[in-house]
């Protein structure tokens, strides 16, 4: 949680933590300062301090949305350092650097930046600071970061925002169900007028502008349909019409609108009906769910989820990569993973991440699949879960598990 960060801080040897803004959204600069919508400019929190925003002057109002300290680069001199670096905005961000390390009366050691900017600057940027203060030791992180430590256990107030998105998402999927379903069929083509055939890309307008009616935006939804489906991350071909009796992975991931908490869920659609092959197949899969969700127990190592999952698919004679690292039929990814301002956070459901456990306050994925490409044939099931302060298991996804997506044929 957020009340982690001093420790997280600490453990790490770390006198302030810098997050650089741009005008991309930024998961490490959400959790810190909250949603607030600035293009440029930069957080910075000294270990045992409130976190301080400096931006440009035309940020300072939007700045202040987030009900912390703010100061604009003026107020540490930023144009008079330009002007004695001659108008060289590289030089004169470094002494800015120095002007607020000053002033926030850090005298030396570890500095951690995080955040989004263009590599080449950052580098640049990074290159001169240690250059200039040798005192200080610039660093970034790999592995499970500060944040990412942090954001494994959601607050109360993530967990209301998350529940909200996922409700949102439920009903997106509902409105897509219905919408598909309210066509016509020719020839086992699902139409969407006179000669005219419903596209995967006129699902995927309708998904979009039903979640941004809703606050949400899109972030890459899958949905793949008939080969595209045994690929797990093809993302469908817009211009092809939906056909009956082909497996439709459909996999929902969005978030917040301008950046925020997800969902993630994952449904296998057959339009009209389901050939017996890919029927089998859902049966399987579904069965590989329940598995999952029989094997998990609070602070138990989730990669016995994972294995639990794997010694079934294997039983049947589907290739996983634990049998074959190199696969690309059967099951061929993770079973799940953390959900929260990231699409993937931690923890892992892998059978090759065994230091990771279940919590209290995770948000997590369950989502075996089976992909037979060649079959023409991909099928993923997906709910996404919380554990609350009992360890329970709740599922945040409540829409149908229904393979076949009923209509009226014409023909």
């Amino acid at each position: 949680m957020k009340s982690q960060l001093n420790s997280l801080m600490a453990d790490r040897n770390l006198e302030a933590i810098v997050i650089l803004a741009s005008h991309d959204y930024s998961a490490p600069l959400d959790y810190l300062v909250g949603s607030v919508h600035i293009t440029g400019g930069m957080a910075w929190k000294k270990r045992n301090a409130d976190p301080i925003l400096v931006v440009g002057g035309m940020e300072i109002e939007e700045a202040r949305a987030s009900g912390l300290t703010c100061y604009t680069y003026s107020d540490f001199g930023y144009y008079e350092l330009l002007a004695q670096h001659h108008n060289d905005p590289l030089q004169a961000n470094v002494a800015l650097w120095g002007v607020i390390l000053d002033r926030l009366g850090i005298r030396g050691g570890k500095i951690g930046i995080y955040g989004t900017n263009e590599i080449h600057q950052l580098l640049a940027l990074v290159d001169l600071l240690r250059q200039t203060y040798p005192q200080f030791s610039f660093v970034g992180e790999a592995g499970t970061t500060l944040f990412d430590q942090a954001s494994l256990t959601k607050s109360s107030d993530e967990l209301d925002r998350i529940q909200s998105v996922a409700k949102r998402t439920n009903d997106v999927l509902e409105a897509t169900w219905n919408f598909i379903a309210g066509h016509d069929v020719v020839n086992e083509v699902v139409m969407k007028g006179h000669n005219t055939p419903l596209t995967i890309g006129d699902v995927r307008t309708f998904v979009r502008r039903s979640l941004l009616e809703r606050g949400l935006e899109d972030t890459g939804m899958i949905f793949a349909q008939g080969r595209d489906a045994g690929f797990p991350h093809s993302r469908g071909q817009d211009d092809m019409p939906l056909r009956l009796g082909q497996s439709i992975v459909f996999d929902l991931f969005p978030r917040e609108l301008g950046g925020g908490y997800h969902h993630d869920v994952t449904r296998t659609w057959c339009i009209g009906y389901a050939p017996q092959e890919v029927h089998e197949l859902y049966q399987q899969v579904m069965t590989a769910f329940d598995i999952a969700v029989e094997a998990y127990a609070l602070n138990k190592q989730t990669y016995l989820m994972q294995t639990a999952v794997q010694d079934y698919f294997e039983k049947l004679g589907h290739p996983t990569l634990r049998s074959d690292a190199n696969t690309q039929v059967g099951y061929t990814h993770s079973l799940g993973h953390g959900v929260g301002l990231k699409i993937h956070e931690r923890p892992r459901i892998a059978h090759n991440s065994p230091d990771d456990v279940f919590s209290i306050g995770n948000v997590i994925t369950i989502e075996p699949g089976l992909y037979y490409p060649d079959k023409g044939v991909g099928i993923r099931i997906e709910d996404s879960f919380y554990i609350t302060e009992t360890g329970e298991l709740v599922s945040l996804t409540p829409f149908r598990k229904d393979l076949v997506l009923p209509m009226v044929r014409k023909s």
